[in-house]
């Protein structure tokens, strides 16, 4: 019953993220200019104080438009009449907004300004090699891409059903990337092996499709492959 609840818990947390993206248009301009941002920092010499101040920021700005939307629904709720401290209250919520988005330009300037500014045909080859870096990069690109593709087709929920599988799209993406780290024929084939099972379990617990799992996976690799061979 506790894991149950636990995973309810995650469902409604997430299906709180695909309402925002579904309803709110700020939060959709929020999730593109991340995945700009994040695909972006691939290509810059970025330490890791570096990636995790710019992660922060970003995750600071998604989460306050939630919380400003999670207000104006709440007031919306008690009353459609105008009333001075609705106003306010929705005022304050949305000057939250404005000062993370204040923050997050100040910190964009920061880190990307003096990398950008002098570029030239060597700043392709100032990517990132840190795998710890790469790995995060694909698996929150992974997750922004499934919540954006379910948020579209309007099927299933975060974590059960739906046109692609999350599980299986970051189970093949960590066996891909493990592929690239191993250089080693077994270590690949076990964890390749691994991600099939994951698939195979959720087609047997009938949450996803044949082709759900399939999607999933073909989208995990892609993105392992995009970041670890392409782009790393």
């Amino acid at each position: 019953m506790k894991s149950r609840s636990l995973i309810d818990s995650f469902n409604y947390a997430v299906d709180g993220i695909i309402y925002t993206l579904k309803t709110q248009r700020n939060m959709r301009i929020h999730f593109s200019l991340a995945v700009i941002v994040l695909v972006l920092s691939l290509f810059l010499n970025f330490s890791r104080l570096e990636f995790l101040i710019l992660f922060l920021t970003v995750s600071f700005v998604i989460a306050s438009e939630m919380i400003n939307t999670s207000i104006e629904k709440s007031i919306d709720l008690f009353t459609e009449d105008y009333h001075p401290l609705a106003k306010i209250a929705k005022d304050v919520a949305a000057g939250a907004v404005l000062v993370s988005a204040i923050n997050a330009i100040v910190v964009g300037y920061l880190l990307f300004f003096d990398r950008l500014n002098p570029y030239s045909h060597l700043l392709l080859f100032k990517i990132k090699n840190s795998p710890i870096h790469l790995t995060f990069i694909s698996i929150f690109l992974v997750i922004i891409i499934t919540v954006i593709i379910k948020t579209i087709a309007q099927t299933g929920t975060p974590f059960k059903g739906g046109i692609v599988s999350g599980h299986s799209a970051i189970g093949f993406l960590i066996a891909t990337i493990i592929s690239f780290l191993a250089q080693n024929v077994l270590i690949t084939t076990l964890a390749y092996f691994m991600a099939i099972l994951l698939g195979e379990s959720r087609v047997e617990g009938k949450i996803h499709s044949s082709f759900e799992v399939i999607t999933g996976a073909v989208l995990g690799i892609l993105i392992g492959i995009l970041v670890f061979q392409i782009i790393g």
